[in-house]
């Protein structure tokens, strides 16, 4: 690639327009930017890397990455505890885990920073005549400050911002991939942590890439700061921190949740 302070090669001057101009010049430049990337070389062998070589991950079907941290196997929430700590009051059963509502919600008790993040989630098939925020409300917090929102967006019109898999009142999905209430629904997210100066200033914003069902829907988006209800959103330093989930009054359930550490 031609950085953009580098000379660019000679290109004679004629009536096309700039754009073109410049697509024409670099097309012209493109065989020497190669040659000069291998020494003008014709051997095949100088281009191939061998070292590092990556790691080997087994990808069973329907199970975690070998290399992954099961976060939730559907058997206990031993890797959990409540949100102001002691035991995680959520019930389980048939391998999900369910929101007791009115119980708080629950955090992980290992702590991260950089992570993919795989969760399914389900909200209730019975609606009980509510709509908008007050359907199926969930939410998952990195770093139990920033929310991935959860709720039943099906045929359920709320605020933009707040639907599901917006990043909570900052960060507006791309697309709806929401499916009926009582369906199983996943979220695949690549988060990358917020960096802080030894001052405590910020040096780069916590940024977020979501699949909904196997949908793009949030694309690298960096986030202004923390989850706020009321306010704008701004950043506090800070470190590592648990995987948060929400109790909104909801029985949203959750299952296969696993991690892995970037």
């Amino acid at each position: 690639m031609v950085r953009n302070d580098s000379p660019m090669p000679h290109c004679p001057g004629n009536q096309m327009s700039r754009p073109l101009l410049m697509a024409a010049c670099l097309l012209a430049a493109a065989p020497a930017l190669v040659q000069a990337s291998d020494g003008g070389s014709t051997d095949p062998a100088k281009t191939e890397v061998w070292q590092p070589v990556p790691a080997s991950v087994a990808t069973p079907r329907d199970a975690a990455p070998s290399d992954a941290i099961v976060l939730f196997n559907g058997k206990d929430l031993s890797a959990w505890e409540g949100e102001q700590g002691g035991p995680a009051p959520w019930s389980v059963e048939n391998g999900v885990a369910t929101v007791r509502p009115g119980s708080k919600g629950i955090r992980t008790k290992r702590h991260f920073c950089d992570i993919q993040l795989h969760v399914e989630w389900r909200t209730p098939t019975e609606t009980g005549g509510f709509d908008g925020q007050q359907r199926g409300n969930s939410g998952i917090f990195l770093q139990e400050r920033y929310e991935l929102q959860v709720l039943d967006s099906y045929n359920n019109p709320t605020y933009a911002n707040g639907q599901a898999a917006s990043i909570y009142k900052q960060a507006i999905p791309l697309v709806n991939a929401s499916r009926a209430p009582g369906q199983w629904q996943a979220y695949d997210v690549i988060w990358k942590a917020p960096r802080f100066s030894q001052g405590g200033g910020l040096v780069s914003p916590a940024r977020i890439t979501v699949l909904h069902n196997g949908v793009l829907v949030q694309d690298d988006t960096v986030l202004s700061g923390i989850t706020e209800y009321i306010g704008a959103p701004s950043y506090s330093p800070h470190g590592c921190a648990p995987i948060g989930l929400q109790e909104h009054g909801a029985k949203v359930g959750y299952r296969n949740i696993w991690v892995r550490e970037l």
